[in-house]
């Protein structure tokens, strides 16, 4: 039985939904009218659970089949192992996307409800299905679904948008292209073989590189634009020293041009923005 409930719950990639998670919970704390009833602040992360949860396992159920060619996904999802049919991840996907979409109807408000389902439309259909074949932009533009999660988070708990969501999703928007261009970097034979146009493969890995640490700098200049918006020097701090890090990294790889450093950036990106999330909660709460 654990094993069956595992393999549904990789279906909803966890690794990608803990920061999902965590991004949303950074803005519940910087919003910080739902602290006092945690209830609902439990709530509002389990509704991003479910429906992000939803987006991904559409996504693995429409990419089943470029899953089973690709050396890092073949043997660890469920569905090119043959651990869940087709059919089961469909309705299991399209199961826990109507429950969370419901439950941020009615617990919360129908702003919410409609991000939620416009987030899982746009990444399992559009994204998924369209753009990800067809340009080496994907990764690019279908980072707003990754990115949606302070925005939805933000809108239960108020019903209205603000300013600070909105930096919170460009900030991981402008993070995703150079963290999944450094993996696409060392794995492009992986999507060599899948047929997907990813960046290194269509522009190149010179191209990728500029592009990579154009959009490292872009990032970091945003995220200290917070500053502008009620964090403290504990939040600033934090984000030049992980920034400066950052733009490191990437510049390395642009002279270095090794699968080493690309490595080390993609690895160093997650602790970047983990670690800038945390700073926000920390500076919120102390």
């Amino acid at each position: 039985m654990l094993a069956v409930i595992n393999n549904y719950i990789q279906l909803t990639k966890p690794s990608i939904m803990l920061l999902v998670l965590f991004t949303g919970t950074a803005a519940l704390i910087l919003e910080g009218s739902l602290l006092s009833d945690p209830l609902k602040f439990v709530l509002v992360l389990l509704g991003l659970y479910l429906t992000g949860g939803c987006a991904n396992a559409l996504n693995q159920y429409f990419e089943r089949d470029l899953d089973a060619k690709m050396t890092r996904t073949r043997l660890r999802r469920p569905l090119p192992t043959g651990k869940i049919s087709a059919n089961q991840a469909l309705i299991f996907s399209t199961a826990i996307g109507f429950f969370g979409v419901i439950l941020f109807a009615y617990f919360f408000n129908w702003l919410t409800a409609a991000l939620a389902l416009g987030t899982i439309l746009f990444y399992s259909l559009f994204y998924t299905l369209w753009l990800k074949p067809n340009t080496s932009q994907n990764i690019v533009i279908g980072g707003i679904a990754g990115a949606m999660a302070p925005v939805g988070a933000w809108a239960a708990a108020t019903n209205s948008m603000d300013v600070t969501p909105w930096i919170m999703f460009l900030i991981i928007f402008l993070w995703t292209p150079p963290h999944f261009w450094a993996l696409a970097l060392f794995c492009k034979d992986d999507y060599r073989l899948s047929g997907l146009p990813m960046m290194p493969i269509v522009k190149g890995d010179d191209s990728t590189r500029v592009q990579i640490l154009v959009y490292s700098i872009i990032l970091v200049s945003v995220s200290l634009t917070l500053g502008f918006f009620g964090v403290s020097w504990i939040y600033l701090v934090t984000a030049l020293i992980l920034g400066f890090l950052f733009i490191q990294k990437a510049y390395r790889l642009y002279l270095g041009k090794t699968d080493r450093q690309a490595r080390a950036l993609f690895g160093f990106s997650l602790l970047y923005l983990f670690g800038l999330f945390a700073a926000m909660m920390i500076d919120r709460v102390v």
